[in-house]
Parts: structure tokens; sequence; C-alpha cells
């Protein structure tokens, strides 16, 4: 499946912590993550259970990322997942975000901080472009986004954002997710090594993928618990 290092291997996940490897405009893992976090909220885990997310860049593997393509799976999952707020893309053509490395740069960022400010960073920025139609790949939307989450420290992650330091910690994920440890966006892994590809969907295409319609045969939330119960060991 991939020519990368054999040496690069996909770290374990923590204890207390779901591992997350997802592109932000990838509209199956803000289904996965809207049930996943009104689950953990349901059973009152919030402070029990973590969100530990990592990058499998589409855009590395596939170019910039196509607004058909985007448009198309949102519809599809809108109709199964009205909860997590899809709204098809209505500004400018030229604002359409085709590339989010920076975004992913600031999650990795916000990580340092702690794994609750890298969750909510990551959550708003999602929600910024899905329900907001904000353009999230650039340096002044998501500087405007973290200081909305009120959890993270804007000047500490602007600071990291002009070094470039954590552009490593991305590129070291992209290198983990070219390996056959990661499937695609989303994979959540539990501490006992547990890992699901796209849970709780099963999806087929009418026509061609990005012109056609995404149809999804199956769905349902029943993982979010049995995940949830892993990552407490």
């Amino acid at each position: 499946m991939t020519d990368a290092p054999s040496t690069v291997h996909r770290p374990a996940a923590a204890a207390g912590t779901i591992q997350v490897w997802s592109d932000l405009l990838c509209p199956f893992a803000h289904v996965a993550l809207h049930r996943l976090r009104v689950a953990r909220e349901r059973l009152g885990l919030q402070d029990r259970v973590r969100i530990d997310h990592h990058a499998f860049p589409l855009e590395l593997f596939n170019g910039p990322h196509p607004r058909p393509g985007t448009d198309s799976e949102a519809v599809g999952l809108g109709a199964i997942e009205p909860a997590a707020g899809f709204r098809l893309w209505t500004a400018a053509d030229w604002l359409y975000p085709n590339t989010v490395l920076l975004a992913n740069e600031a999650v990795a960022a916000a990580k340092a901080q702690g794994l609750g400010p890298a969750e909510d960073l990551d959550r708003a920025l999602r929600r910024a472009f899905w329900v907001d139609n904000r353009t999230i790949g650039h340096r002044t939307v998501i500087l405007e986004v973290a200081a909305e989450t009120g959890t993270v420290d804007v000047g500490a992650l602007t600071e990291a954002l002009d070094s470039g330091r954590h552009r490593a910690d991305v590129m070291t994920d992209y290198a983990i997710a070219r390996t056959d440890e990661v499937t695609g966006s989303p994979h959540l892994f539990t501490p006992d090594g547990t890992g699901v590809h796209n849970p709780g969907i099963t999806v087929h295409w009418e026509g061609p993928w990005a012109s056609g319609f995404p149809v999804v045969d199956e769905h349902d939330s029943d993982w979010t618990e049995t995940l949830l119960k892993k990552a407490m060991g």
C-alpha cells in the first residue's frame, strides 16, 4: 500500500484516550466525532476520556481538496446526522479552503497545551468550516477560531505557527498515514489496540465520485459506547 519507511509506526493510544486520525474536511470524520462527543456527554465521561487528534491529510494523498466531492458527501451524510450541522459552501468560491495543512498544524500546536485545547480547537475548526463557511486554511481565521474556544492560549499558538515547529508533527502523522497501520479518515484507536475505520457507516457511490452521490447503506452509533469503555480500560 505504501513506500513509507517501515521504521515509522503509529504510537499506541494512551490510557483514557481515543486516538483519532482524520482530515478536517472529511465529512465522515465530522459525523464520527459528533457521535462520539454526544455519547461521551451522555455517559458523563467528558473528564475521563479525551480525544487525541492526529492528521490524516487527504490533500497530501490526493492534491487540493475538491469542493464538489465535499459538497456531495455533506449532502449524503447530513441526511443521516443533521445534528452534526452540515451546510453547503455558500461563501465565495475563491474563499474555499483547498488546503488545511496550517489548520492541522494548529491542532498539533494546541496539543502542546494539552489534549483539551487541541480537542476544542479541532472541534471549532470543523464547525467553522461545515457550519459557518469560514476559510479555515488561513492563518487569520485559524487564530480567530482559536480565540473563540476560550481554552486555547492564542499567544502561544501564534508563536508556534509562526515558528513552524509543529509542521514536523503533521508530516510525521502523514508518514504513518501512508502505512497500512491507518486505513483512512476517520480511523479510531483505543489503548487496547482496537481500531475501527469509518465506524458505524457503510456507503457506496451512485455515479462518479464528486459528481455522483454517496448513498449510506447502513449507519449506527452503537460503536461509541464500546470505544469509550475501552478507552477507560
